[in-house]
C-alpha cells in the first residue's frame, strides 16, 4: 500500500432549495438536521478530497468554482465569488499545475465547474488545471454529451469540448485504472446520474469512499433519505444500501462533498439497524500517515 496523506480541500459554497435536497421528506423532519433561511434555502458546501502520494497529487473533484457570471451566480445560489478551491490548494503551498490527476465522479457543474478559471468578462472559459490528467466514466461522459432536458443545465458545455482539447482526457468503465494504481476502486451508480463514479481508497485502518452524490452528506446516509435531483430515487436507495453494508462490513469511512460540517465519518449501524455516521470529522481535516 502506498503511503498517503488525505486533505478536505474546500471549494465554494452553495445555497440551494432544501425540499429539493431531501426529495419526499416532509420538511418538519428535514428542518431538524439543517435550519433554512427566508428563501427555504439550506447551506451546502462543494468540498475537494486532495491525496498526497510521493511524486504525484490527485484531485478528487474540483467544486462548483468560479466560471459563473455574476446573474448566474445568484441564480445558482452560489456564494463567494473568488474560486475557494485555489485558495484552499494555497494553503497547502499548492497551485492548479501541482495536480497531477484529477478524478471527476460525474460532470454536473457543482462536481467539476471548478477545472475553470474564474469568470473574466470578454474571455472565453480556460481549463485552470493545464498539466494535469482528467480521469471520467464512459457513462457519465456520455451523459454529459447528450443530457437528457432533465439535467441539461447541469453540466457546462464549454468544459466538455476543453476536456476533449487537452489530449489529457482518459474514459474509464473498469473498477481499476493504471492511472490510479492498485491502491484505488472505482465504483459506479446510476440512481442519482447515469455513469456517477466513486473513488475507493485503501488505506491502513480501512477503506475509504468518495460518496459524491449518491451519498451528499451525513443526514444522506440514512436510507430513505433521496434528493429530488436524484434519477432513480429506488434503485439509488439500493446502490447506497449495497456500499454502506461494504463499509460498515470493511470498517470504512464515507467522504462527504456537499455536507457542510462534517467531512468524513465510519459508517456504522445503530441498535435498530439504520445507518449512521460515526467518528465524524469536520472540514478541516487531514488524514493518513
Amino acid at each position: 500500500m502506498v503511503k498517503k496523506q488525505l486533505y478536505s480541500v474546500m471549494g465554494n459554497s452553495q445555497k440551494l432549495d432544501g425540499g429539493a435536497m431531501f426529495g419526499n421528506v416532509p420538511k418538519a423532519l428535514w428542518s431538524q438536521w439543517t435550519v433554512p433561511d427566508q428563501l427555504n434555502r439550506i447551506d451546502l458546501c462543494c468540498r475537494a478530497l486532495l491525496i498526497r502520494e510521493p511524486g504525484r497529487n490527485i484531485l478528487l473533484e474540483t467544486g462548483i468554482g468560479a466560471f459563473f457570471e455574476p446573474k448566474y451566480r445568484e441564480r445558482y445560489g452560489v456564494v463567494e465569488p473568488e474560486h475557494r478551491l485555489f485558495e484552499s490548494l494555497q494553503q497547502l503551498d499548492l497551485t492548479t499545475d501541482d495536480i497531477d490527476l484529477v478524478v471527476l465522479s460525474h460532470l454536473h457543474f457543482d462536481h467539476a465547474g471548478g477545472l475553470l478559471k474564474s469568470w473574466q468578462p470578454d474571455r472565453e472559459p480556460e481549463l485552470a488545471f493545464e498539466k494535469a490528467q482528467f480521469l471520467v466514466g464512459e457513462v457519465a461522459w456520455a451523459r454529459a454529451q447528450n443530457p437528457h432536458p432533465r439535467d441539461r443545465a447541469s453540466f457546462v458545455p464549454a468544459l466538455h469540448r476543453l476536456l476533449e482539447d487537452s489530449g489529457r482526457l482518459h474514459l474509464v468503465s473498469n473498477s481499476q485504472t493504471p492511472l490510479l494504481g492498485d491502491d484505488y476502486r472505482l465504483h459506479y451508480s446510476d440512481g442519482h446520474t447515469p455513469g456517477l463514479m466513486l473513488t475507493e481508497i485503501a488505506m491502513p485502518d480501512g477503506p475509504i469512499v468518495f460518496a459524491a452524490d449518491l451519498i451528499p452528506g451525513a443526514a444522506w446516509v440514512h436510507l430513505p433519505i433521496t434528493m429530488g435531483y436524484d434519477r432513480y430515487p429506488e434503485l439509488l436507495i439500493d446502490e447506497k444500501r449495497q456500499l454502506l453494508e461494504y463499509l460498515q462490513e470493511a470498517g470504512g469511512r464515507l467522504f462527504f462533498t456537499h455536507d457542510p460540517k462534517v467531512a468524513q465519518g465510519r459508517v456504522e449501524q445503530d441498535e435498530k439497524g439504520r445507518f449512521m455516521v460515526a467518528d465524524k470529522v469536520s472540514e478541516l481535516f487531514k488524514y493518513g500517515a
